[in-house]
């Protein structure tokens, strides 16, 4: 492709991307298919010659995009939001034109020193003090791992990395039963294992760690010969929301020495919202804290912001400098790739200037607001609907319900037809959880483009969906 026939295709493209964002919310929010539909419909072998662009948006058109699970549409409820805007998508087609490789400050200055600045305004955004660092994750996965590394060297003063952990006694991870599955994969990683991560019980109502559980577990750990070595406290988690009391398990991580990672991937965007911010008292007093502006700050995956108190703990447990990563003459650099597992590193930062700058602060905490007054809206509709259970009130702007008519006897099993049923139907998309033992449903408002139309128009689908099932 010629430069005069990328110019046509990119204009193309961009045709087509403002097209899509215009139409998205005609489509099925989920595709109704069977595994294998689209793999069906694709060659089994490339081409040998080149295929004109014609035939190939043909196929994005035919093939691609109808068995797509749409995440910016606006009636799109499940899991977390993954949300974007038109200025991170543009700022994204930048990026990928610079192809920039940042691992160094001297690969890309600018890029070095944008992801500061810019993680600086983010740090400023939330509340958090000054002494905190940031640095730009993949994810919130990456982000925790990177975190509970950090938290493992220093319980073990280098010694995993020099020794192996075999030469040490095991290290220990404490987390609330409602913290995410991340953090199970991140001890794997780490080599910690499954039987060293800690679940401490929930209570409240807001269903967050029993600090007096906590402390007792690590008291009975240090006296069986382990290492306790890191707290992960969870702010809104991934199931109905649930929230530690962030200082009361930094005064357990104080008394008994351990690091404090804060894990507020979806919820930690809307700090940015004074009126929000009880929620994350405490987390100035943390080693390291993680959000997710591209769950809900409007800026396209992947973009993970971690903070760290003590940039050199994560610099010592992950920083290998062979002589030809070393950058001559400019002392005083920062070297992100020292931060971070990856060596490579995409130029990330672009991306969340430009919404910052787009959008502006006040309307970026509009944004969020509205999205937390349609989730309280539409929760007191269920709540006060008398054949519907809402099962948590919202935190922020996700919440939990269950259809539950008078006279049904299963309704773990009636509310996974329903959801079935819901998905099924493509007029909206809703996932599920269990909470206490129960099966319930999950609702989150967060998408970008959502009114309180959809989110109307969501609750009578629901009902309409509901009251066609048999109940029993």
């Amino acid at each position: 492709m010629n430069r005069q026939d990328y110019r046509r295709e990119a204009h193309r493209a961009a045709d087509w991307s403002a097209d899509y964002l215009e139409t998205v919310e005609s489509l099925p929010v989920r595709p109704s298919l069977a595994p294998g539909a689209v793999a069906a419909r694709l060659p089994a072998a490339p081409p040998e010659e080149a295929e004109p662009m014609d035939a190939i948006f043909a196929d994005l058109d035919a093939v691609i995009v109808p068995g797509m699970t749409h995440w910016q549409h606006p009636r799109f409820f499940a899991y977390f939001p993954a949300n974007s805007s038109p200025p991170s998508v543009i700022a994204e087609t930048i990026t990928a034109t610079i192809a920039a490789q940042c691992m160094l400050w001297q690969t890309s200055p600018a890029a070095t020193e944008l992801e500061t600045r810019v993680l600086d305004w983010l740090r400023g955004m939330i509340g958090l003090p000054d002494g905190f660092h940031g640095v730009i994750q993949d994810s919130a996965s990456g982000a925790t791992l990177a975190a509970l590394l950090a938290a493992r060297e220093k319980a073990l003063s280098g010694g995993g990395n020099r020794d192996g952990l075999a030469a040490h006694a095991p290290v220990r991870v404490y987390a609330s039963a409602h913290a995410h599955s991340s953090i199970d994969k991140a001890v794997r990683i780490a080599g910690i294992g499954d039987a060293n991560l800690v679940r401490v019980p929930v209570a409240g109502p807001r269903f967050a760690m029993d600090t007096a559980a906590l402390e007792a577990a690590i008291l009975a750990d240090r006296a069986a010969g382990l290492v306790p070595a890191a707290i992960v406290a969870c702010l809104g988690g991934t199931s109905v929301g649930a929230c530690d009391d962030v200082a009361a398990v930094a005064d357990v991580a104080e008394r008994h020495g351990l690091y404090l990672h804060v894990d507020a991937a979806w919820a930690g965007s809307a700090m940015i919202c004074p009126e929000f911010r009880g929620f994350m008292a405490g987390a100035e007093r943390a080693d390291s804290l993680v959000l997710n502006p591209h769950k809900w700050l409007f800026t396209n995956f992947d973009l993970s912001a971690h903070y760290v108190k003590d940039p050199a703990a994560l610099t010592d447990a992950l920083s290998l400098k062979p002589d030809y990563l070393r950058t001559l003459g400019a002392d005083g650099q920062v070297d992100y790739s020292d931060w971070s597992v990856p060596l490579g590193r995409r130029f990330r930062a672009l991306k969340l200037w430009f919404v910052i700058r787009a959008y502006g602060v006040a309307r970026l905490r509009e944004m969020i607001r509205a999205h937390v007054r349609l989730a309280e809206e539409i929760a007191g509709w269920i709540a006060d609907a008398p054949d519907f259970e809402l099962v948590t009130p919202p935190m922020l702007s996700l919440f939990s319900f269950r259809y539950a008519p008078a006279g049904a006897s299963d309704l773990d099993a009636l509310n996974a037809r329903l959801i079935e049923r819901i998905n099924a139907d493509g007029r909206i998309y809703l996932t599920q959880t269990r909470h206490e033992g129960r099966f319930v449903i999950r609702f989150q408002v967060g998408q970008t483009t959502t009114e309180r139309r959809h989110v109307a128009e969501a609750w009578a689908v629901i009902r309409e969906i509901a009251h066609g099932l048999e109940a029993g």
